[in-house]
């Protein structure tokens, strides 16, 4: 019986994740006995055609040749799986959605004509996604737990509750409270453990939100922590703001 075929598609990103599989040195060796990396350009300069049993896509969809090139992979792989923030949200590029796409494009090409961009979306918008990696990068222990899930035909456990959990979990001193530092960890999803705040970092809510998200409660602590609404603002379109629990967060005067 031959392994599962999996294909790395990258659309607009910095390649951060994907770059997680190779830096998975403890088990990497392990991991391609176990599955044939069919497709994935960073790695290798051969690739087998498909169709897959499982597509990681890494990357928001900002052009119409992502879009075409999404739907092509989808039609080509069993289980599709959106990879870090971007896929998933729309991530860092999805801060140019709230000014005008032409004004974006003028920022950085001479001549615009010869361009299609469209607003950051995540890969959802477009496809039907069958499970989703959060992150930016995403965590390697969490790759790692769905790969091997996926082999088993189980369901991985993917972190639903907030980052505060984990800051509890690890003993980490609360910044918000102790320090009154504007940290992101009450609304956004964990699985990170906690890297940031564990560091001395505020969350700044990379892996979009949690359930049950209090993203306008949050959104005023921030004030009266002295936060112009600006600032604010900025907190939570950073790498999420098109989900519909993070635009709640943005204060509407």
């Amino acid at each position: 019986m031959s392994n599962p075929k999996v294909a790395i598609y990258k659309m607009s990103s910095c390649a951060g994740c994907q770059l997680e599989f190779l830096n998975l040195e403890p088990v990497l060796l392990d991991v391609l006995g176990l599955v044939d990396l069919s497709y994935f350009v960073m790695a290798r300069r051969e690739h087998e055609i498909g169709p897959y049993d499982v597509g990681f896509i890494e990357g928001a969809i900002t052009c119409a040749e992502e879009i075409e090139k999404l739907k092509k992979a989808r039609g080509e792989c069993k289980t599709l799986v959106a990879l870090g923030s971007c896929a998933a949200f729309g991530g860092i590029p999805s801060m140019k959605n709230w000014v005008a796409e032409r004004v974006v494009e003028e920022r950085v090409y001479p001549n615009v004509s010869l361009l299609s961009s469209v607003k950051a979306q995540s890969v959802g918008e477009y496809v039907k996604v069958d499970a989703v990696l959060k992150g930016c990068p995403v965590n390697r222990d969490e790759l790692v737990e769905f790969v091997k899930g996926a082999l088993m035909g189980m369901k991985p456990y993917l972190r639903p509750h907030s980052v505060c959990m984990e800051c509890k979990v690890n003993e980490n001193s609360c910044l918000a409270l102790n320090n009154k530092e504007p940290c992101m960890g009450p609304v956004t999803s964990a699985g990170c453990k906690a890297l940031c705040p564990g560091l001395g970092r505020t969350c700044n809510g990379c892996r979009g939100p949690a359930n049950d998200a209090n993203s306008p409660s949050l959104a005023k602590t921030f004030s009266e922590m002295g936060l112009h609404a600006r600032d604010v603002v900025r907190k939570f379109r950073k790498f999420a703001g098109m989900t519909e629990e993070f635009e709640k967060g943005v204060p509407t005067s």
